[in-house]
């Protein structure tokens, strides 16, 4: 029996906030996780859609880490990386509560990812403009996606399926009767690992960091 073919837009960040952050499943293998979430599909490509971030001074190794991450994913052969941008500054914001007689504003760093949503839209739109697949598989659960994601099923008949990093489903996206809906659980992110050392193209060995 011939199985439909899916192409998965991965939210970077939207992933990581939403079911990797303050875990050790971090050296994530995207292929194995889709393979397993999604057995009755042909998985033909997966984008995931990303930034490079910046150091902080009480994380000042997070890039470095981050890239080696990105290394060792980019050896997975049907895994595409697309950039958008990290912005960091330093801006003053007002206090919620302040204190009489003291400051009523504080300085704050303030971190922006730009383009990922945008660019995972261009692509998901494209991608089913060429029919390229039978289904679109997103994971992600930002609803500003709800759009894209409404073009492509009923303008271009595309199905689309999310996998969801959180633990709640936005009402926004399930209000597109999505063609299915499946939450991301710890026991997936944990059978779905990397290897401790992943080879390059280039034969250089990755290996996965001692602290995250």
């Amino acid at each position: 029996m011939v199985r439909p073919v899916a192409n998965i837009y991965v939210d970077g960040f939207n992933l990581y906030y939403g079911c990797l952050k303050g875990t050790s499943y971090k050296w994530l293998d995207l292929e194995a996780l889709c393979g397993m979430l999604l057995p009755n599909y042909e998985i033909k490509r997966i984008r995931y859609f990303t930034a490079r971030i910046s150091g902080r001074p009480n994380k000042p190794d997070s890039p470095t880490r981050q890239d080696t991450y990105l290394r060792a994913l980019a050896t997975r052969p049907k895994v595409t990386i697309h950039f958008g941008k990290f912005l960091q500054s330093t801006v003053r914001m007002p206090l919620a509560s302040p204190r009489q007689g003291g400051p009523r504003t504080v300085e704050v760093i303030k971190t922006e990812e730009k383009g990922s949503d945008v660019n995972l839209a261009t692509y998901l739109l494209i991608d089913a403009f060429r029919s390229d697949s039978n289904v679109a598989v997103v994971v992600s659960n930002d609803s500003d996606l709800c759009e894209p994601i409404r073009i492509v099923q009923d303008e271009f008949k595309v199905p689309v399926g999310l996998l969801i990093p959180h633990s709640r489903t936005s009402d926004a996206l399930r209000k597109l009767r999505p063609a299915f809906i499946k939450q991301i659980r710890h026991g997936a992110l944990s059978a779905s690992q990397l290897p401790a050392k992943v080879t390059d193209a280039h034969g250089r060995t990755i290996s996965r960091p001692l602290a995250w």
